[in-house]
């Protein structure tokens, strides 16, 4: 169980890796190098194990950790968020033109979660008699974005609002590093 626990741990490293490499293989090496039973006496035993979990991590995390990591190629993160405005739920043509600002705004934050800590997708697809009778696909974002900057707010055609938001790739490593964190925390 401990083993399942630490692959799904590094696994979530790697899949968060465009943050800072130095501080992640550090996160790596210690989830693998930790000592799952406390009880165990610190003996000559104990110390070969360590030993010869250590090479394990440090080769794991070598190959986990992409050497040039996306964020640190490009100064920020971009995310557009679109809406539209005759949809919204409101009489008043200029309250409906604000209800789809905010929901343009809300769209942007989503893909900027997208892109700092990815997307969980679960599809399923039913076949019977080598014919597709259901293919259904579901995706899930969760994720904490501080540090946004509205780059612009603007019509696009008659009926859509266009919103843009940036994030500083500092900003990024720091929520990464956060996730990370409470990741490990939730592990243990």
């Amino acid at each position: 169980m401990h083993t399942l626990r630490r692959i799904t741990i590094a696994l979530a490293a790697a899949c968060l890796s465009a943050c800072q490499v130095a501080p992640l293989n550090q996160l790596i090496s210690d989830v693998f190098s930790s000592d799952p039973a406390p009880s165990v006496k610190a003996d000559a035993g104990a110390d070969k194990a360590a030993a010869e979990r250590t090479p394990m991590a440090k080769a794991t995390s070598d190959l986990l950790v992409p050497s040039l990591p996306l964020v640190e190629r490009r100064e920020s993160l971009s995310a557009t968020g679109y809406a539209v405005i005759s949809v919204q739920n409101h009489r008043t043509p200029a309250q409906q033109r604000l209800l789809a600002i905010r929901a343009a705004k809300l769209d942007a934050y989503r893909s900027l979660a997208e892109q700092v800590y990815g997307l969980r997708l679960d599809a399923t697809t039913t076949v019977a008699d080598m014919v597709v009778q259901n293919d259904t696909f579901r995706s899930k974002v969760e994720g904490v974005i501080y540090g946004a900057t509205l780059v612009s707010i603007t019509p696009s055609g008659d009926d859509t609002y266009e919103t843009t938001l940036s994030l500083d790739k500092n900003t990024v490593q720091d929520l990464r590093m956060l996730y990370l964190t409470q990741l490990a925390s939730r592990s243990r």
